[in-house]
């Protein structure tokens, strides 16, 4: 067997071709920028942007290049995204805040001294009401309304709506009676007026001073 000779056609010889100058510069234009979002691609957001943009050129003869433009367009998302938060912690600090003064509210208005003397108040089934729905800060208050009732019928001191604890202090000459009211105003001023919520275990301890003034008014 003897190898065979293929012959080399010389004629189609393979003939090289160059790009003519200036070819890539024919597909720079817009339409073929396929990275840029056009016509129905693009959101009311990007198109109001590039609206935007085309007016900008159109009267000032500004232009802004498509990347100038995406940018835009991310910080309008991020004001519009911190917006929506601030708008979100507002209405719930408003609603937080109204919750806490409508509450506040209720627990004051409950009894109205400019009307009603303190010793026609039903404090003790206030109290109960109170103790029953475990709430122990407006315990103390009616405790040491009690304090003050009580304080009043027995003629130690004057009540009046108006009147500070300081005024009722001066007015109580027993020492030891004194020393204990002392004790209760202060008691009464951080738990309420420094709206402290307590629980059951903080509140029994917080009334053996209450129950001692009730003691030595009763000897």
């Amino acid at each position: 067997m003897q190898d065979s000779i293929v012959e080399i056609d010389t004629a189609s010889a393979i003939q090289i071709r160059q790009f003519n100058d200036g070819f890539s510069d024919s597909y720079n234009g817009e339409e073929f920028n396929y990275t840029t979002k056009t016509g129905e691609s693009q959101n009311l957001l990007a198109r109001f942007i590039n609206w935007i943009g085309q007016g900008l050129y159109n009267v000032f003869g500004i232009e802004l290049s498509p990347q100038v433009l995406e940018i835009l367009e991310y910080l309008i998302y991020l004001l519009l995204g911190l917006l929506v938060i601030y708008i979100v912690v507002k209405l719930l600090i408003k609603e937080n805040f109204n919750s806490f003064f409508q509450k506040k509210a209720h627990a004051i208005n409950d009894i109205n001294f400019t009307e009603e003397h303190i010793e026609t108040i039903d404090l003790n089934k206030l109290l109960k009401e109170a103790l029953d729905s475990n709430n122990y800060r407006l315990a103390i208050r009616y405790q040491f309304l009690l304090t003050l009732q009580q304080l009043s019928k027995n003629d130690i001191i004057e009540w009046h709506f108006d009147k500070t604890n300081s005024d009722y202090l001066t007015e109580i000459t027993e020492p030891q009676l004194k020393n204990k009211f002392k004790k209760v105003v202060y008691l009464y001023d951080y738990i309420w007026y420094g709206e402290q919520e307590i629980a059951i275990d903080k509140y029994e301890k917080s009334i053996s001073d209450f129950e001692t003034i009730n003691n030595l008014l009763k000897q």
